[in-house]
């Protein structure tokens, strides 16, 4: 059978294409290299931490030993399963700022302003506050408030205020500059990814979804994408499309399946003996993260996450109160309480964000601390560092070298001290005096700018944000033009993550949703001349 459209990838941004083209009579093949997302800790929002650094559910990627992380590697989840990163990711519906886009448009991509994607925001939003200018309802991709309450974020909080910070109730405005609680991507208790909200609510059957599908390469001929040769059971298949191929495997996948096929920078393909299609240095560069630095500090008095969890009737209370309230603890999104804050008063728009918890750990899989404590997550939302994805070798199956580069200008260095700073001096207020707080990490003795940046280095880990690799941008080093079309293939699109030029003052996931909501309307223009 011959495809109008194949879309590689069933994550955030596939399983919304897949509909919106599928709902128009088109006849879609996504293929997703994972499984079902049939697994209960998918839908319970703390599975996050039996999902991530799982490989029924993760690809299981490192980074490279970087530099600026002390020579440290980082695991690197991604999703491998339906609904992709939007199955095993914090849940947080976050937009990043009107300056983010705006900024996009004036690098030339036209059409990418924050006048422009806030439709396409509000197209898939069920939001639970209801209809207004910025907001949208009926949508398939529902945005809820959390269903736990702690007294010592409450406090945290009312500290980062009386430090200068606005309460606020709405991060997604445009400015997200305040503090305040995250809106979650929940509904009634259970995590909303795009498999259930998407693929599920589509009609007709003009769409198949294959898993286990590893797709290989995409198949040039000619100058144009014709289809995809992908592996499912021990056995090579080949599928062809009429109209278009769509790589939305993400910021990791879709370079390293361009690279594969032929595309990306000359050296490398040579290097793994691939034929060069395509030579284009910049497929796999320009990757661009943020990196969170956890800052923790040990409280006396506090009801947190770490004592609860640390006794069987803590668990066993936990677990019942999810079971009959679809609430408390097992309802949490990673972070529950948020910030946005600028690293010097000059700046037009926030550069950092905190993501603050009642708990604390080592690292993540290991166990929680087995007293009071919290956590206070700051990372740099505009990081100067960027970074590499490349293949390894000519096999699909080979995990590609992924090579952040961390804190690797001095800007960014700079950024990272500043944004410790910050995270103590809210620690210092009035409303946290009544915890004792006695600084865990990066720990006291760590004072100048080149003390705290070491430091950074030790308790940096990624928030799980790649992105950039297959960017968008007017001159022809850009791999895409501004509507997501490969430059020098026919056929071929990228639409995922990787396609921001710079990324989103923000989490990203809603933006890839929104991304995938504007292609998909590109697509379909296109398609009807």
């Amino acid at each position: 059978m011959q495809w109008d459209y194949i879309i590689v990838g069933a994550g955030s941004a596939g399983c919304v294409l897949a509909k919106r083209l599928a709902d128009d009579g088109r006849k879609v093949l996504l293929l997703e290299a994972g499984g079902s997302d049939a697994y209960h800790w998918v839908h319970i929002p703390m599975g996050y931490l039996f999902c991530i650094n799982n490989p029924r559910t993760d690809w299981m990627f490192k980074t490279a030993e970087e530099p600026g992380l002390n020579g440290r590697s980082l695991i690197y989840p991604r999703g491998k399963v339906l609904g992709g990163c939007s199955s095993i990711n914090g849940m947080l519906y976050l937009r990043g700022q009107a300056a983010d886009y705006d900024g996009w448009r004036q690098m030339g991509n036209t059409g990418w302003g924050w006048d422009d994607v806030l439709p396409y925001f509000k197209k898939s939003e069920d939001y639970v506050d209801g209809p207004s200018d910025l907001h949208g309802v009926g949508g398939e991709w529902r945005v809820d408030n959390q269903r736990l309450h702690w007294d010592v974020l409450d406090d945290w909080m009312e500290a980062a205020a009386e430090a200068g910070l606005p309460k606020v109730t709405d991060f997604n405005t445009g400015n997200n500059e305040g503090v305040g609680y995250f809106r979650v991507n929940q509904k009634r208790g259970w995590r909303m990814n795009t498999a259930k909200a998407f693929l599920r609510s589509t009609k007709g059957q003009a769409l198949r979804v294959e898993t286990h599908a590893h797709t290989r390469r995409v198949l040039i001929e000619e100058g144009r994408c014709v289809g995809v040769e992908y592996e499912q059971g021990g056995e090579v298949k080949t599928a062809k499309a009429a109209a278009e191929v769509i790589l939305s495997a993400g910021a990791i996948g879709s370079p390293q399946i361009l690279q594969l096929s032929g595309i990306g920078p000359g050296d490398l393909l040579r290097k793994h003996g691939i034929e060069v299609l395509r030579d284009n240095a910049q497929v796999g560069g320009n990757l661009q993260d943020h990196l969170q630095l956890r800052c923790a500090w040990k409280l006396q008095g506090a009801k947190t996450l770490n004592t609860m969890a640390n006794s069987l009737w803590g668990k066993a209370k936990i677990g019942l109160e999810y079971a009959l309230k679809r609430s408390g603890p097992m309802s949490m999104a990673p972070s529950q309480l948020g910030a946005f804050a600028k690293s010097r008063p000059d700046l037009a728009t926030p550069d950092l964000e905190f993501h603050v918890q009642p708990l604390t750990l080592e690292a993540f899989g290991q166990p929680l601390h087995d007293f009071p404590a919290m956590t206070a997550s700051v990372c740099n939302l505009r990081p100067e560092s960027r970074g590499v994805v490349e293949i390894t070798s000519p096999d699909a199956k080979a995990k590609p070298k992924i090579a952040p580069n961390y804190l690797s200008t001095e800007g960014d260095r700079k950024v990272a001290a500043a944004s410790i700073r910050l995270a103590r001096r809210v620690m210092e207020q009035s409303p946290m005096a009544k915890y004792a707080p006695e600084e865990m990490k990066p720990g006291v003795s760590a004072v100048s700018d080149e003390d705290l940046a070491r430091a950074a280095g030790d308790i940096g880990t990624t928030i799980f944000h790649p992105s950039g690799t297959v960017h968008m941008g007017a001159d022809d080093a850009a791999p895409l033009d501004a509507r997501l079309r490969l430059r020098g293939v026919a056929g071929l699109r990228v639409v995922d993550c990787s396609v921001m030029p710079t990324i989103t003052s923000g989490n990203t996931n809603s933006p890839t949703i929104m991304i995938a909501e504007k292609a998909s309307d590109m697509i379909l223009q296109d398609a009807r001349g």
